[in-house]
């Protein structure tokens, strides 16, 4: 009888329908987030691709420059050049002059960096120089601390010497 009295009421019908409608929903909704990412990443990549090919196109007619005038490079390389120079692009001044700063500064320091690069072998002996005047400068601490106490009785007993 329980069989035969259960069925489906109207009611829950049109829940289960309302239920797959917002799964199929919620499936929509995640396919078009897909599609999406898909898109904003191609788009992306030929944006990528389309600086990199600037750069590349840069590049490309510099270096076709150079060689239209690889007659002329040759010429002026093979003749021997003093006190001239060669001419450079106003776009390159800046940085020519920073790294002719760099240059003399790394130039200036030189020898300080070789300096420092010899004495790499002495480390150790030096670190066992430094241990040894710790422990020599904790022995004149405590000496000195027994001292400073000698002092203050010293004084302590003349002013008691002095007050009677």
């Amino acid at each position: 009888t329980l069989d035969s009295t259960c069925r489906r009421t109207p009611c829950f019908a049109k829940f289960s329908e309302m239920e797959e409608m917002v799964n199929m929903e919620a499936e929509i909704n995640e396919v078009f987030f897909l599609l999406l990412l898909v898109t904003i990443g191609s788009t992306l990549q030929f944006y990528f691709i389309g600086k990199k090919c600037e750069i590349l196109q840069d590049m490309f007619f510099f270096l076709e420059a150079i060689l239209k005038e690889k007659r002329d490079l040759r010429k002026r390389l093979i003749k021997q050049r003093c006190q001239e120079s060669l001419p450079i692009e106003a776009t390159y001044h800046k940085s020519i002059v920073e790294l002719l700063t760099e240059a003399v500064t790394f130039i200036e320091k030189l020898e300080s960096h070789l300096q420092s690069v010899r004495s790499i072998p002495q480390i150790p002996h030096m670190m066992n120089n430094m241990d040894t005047t710790l422990s020599k400068t904790e022995v004149l601490i405590i000496e000195l601390e027994e001292l400073t106490e000698q002092i203050l009785n010293f004084f302590l007993l003349q002013k008691e010497v002095y007050s009677n």
